[in-house]
């Protein structure tokens, strides 16, 4: 299986072999794919999303089944037992989280940690004010909180993610940077566009059809754009 590079910087000074991990938000798999290359000796991915979860399961395929099972949950309500997960990594997660919903998953991410467990949360800090990217980010997230009533997108800094953990007792072990700055293909800013377009299209027209326009038109003015940047910090639950 491939794994990204950021995957790797982010997992190479974590002691991954022989250990119980848990990818939260698994996405497509890509820290699953880090942390069984790292000789982990089971990993649960966690994903509320069913076509994350055939994507990671076919993903792993048969030769690393045995160790790697996909879950399909609430973050806020994982199936596992306390105290039994020694590794955990969120990579990109944390993004797609509201801010209503952190205390939950990071309680729920405490819950299931075993004493001395690693967490790596992998993410990105705030697009500058100046990035066209930051106003695409904007429509996606005006849509959706008219049509749902959450952001769809929220980039936290390393800071408050580092406050929101200590918290719970994890105390903070290292921060570096995986990129800088992010390259925002053109295929991410058409995606971005497409997910504001999907929740204007359950709007009245009236309010619809001007944030459709507008991520067309943002999406065609950046095309592809690298700003900002994406950090990896790394905490360990007090023992």
């Amino acid at each position: 299986m491939d794994v990204p590079e950021t995957v790797r910087t982010a997992l190479d000074d974590r002691p991954v072999a022989g250990k119980t991990c848990l990818e939260a938000g698994a996405g497509v798999g890509n820290a699953t794919a880090g942390l069984l290359a790292a000789g982990a000796d089971r990993v649960y991915a966690v994903t509320n999303d069913s076509d994350h979860a055939e994507t990671v399961r076919e993903r792993v395929g048969r030769d690393a089944a045995e160790r790697a099972a996909v879950v399909e949950a609430d973050l806020r309500e994982i199936p596992l037992p306390a105290d039994t997960v020694e590794v955990i990594t969120a990579h990109g997660l944390f993004n797609v989280i509201p801010p209503a919903s952190l205390p939950a998953v990071a309680a729920e991410l405490t819950r299931v940690a075993a004493p001395g467990c690693h967490l790596v949360v992998d993410d990105y800090e705030p697009p500058p004010d100046d990035a066209p990217v930051r106003d695409l980010f904007a429509v996606e997230n005006a849509a959706a909180e008219l049509a749902d009533g959450r952001p769809a997108l929220t980039f936290y800094p390393a800071d408050a993610l580092r406050r929101l953990f200590a918290g719970y007792g994890w105390g903070f072990d290292r921060e570096r940077t995986l990129l800088d700055p992010v390259p925002w293909t053109g295929s991410h800013v058409d995606a971005h566009a497409e997910a504001a377009r999907e929740s204007a299209s359950a709007l009245p027209d009236e309010l619809g059809d001007p944030l459709s326009a507008e991520a067309d038109r943002l999406a065609d003015r950046i095309g592809g754009e690298s700003v900002g940047a994406m950090y990896s910090v790394a905490m360990q639950l007090s023992c």
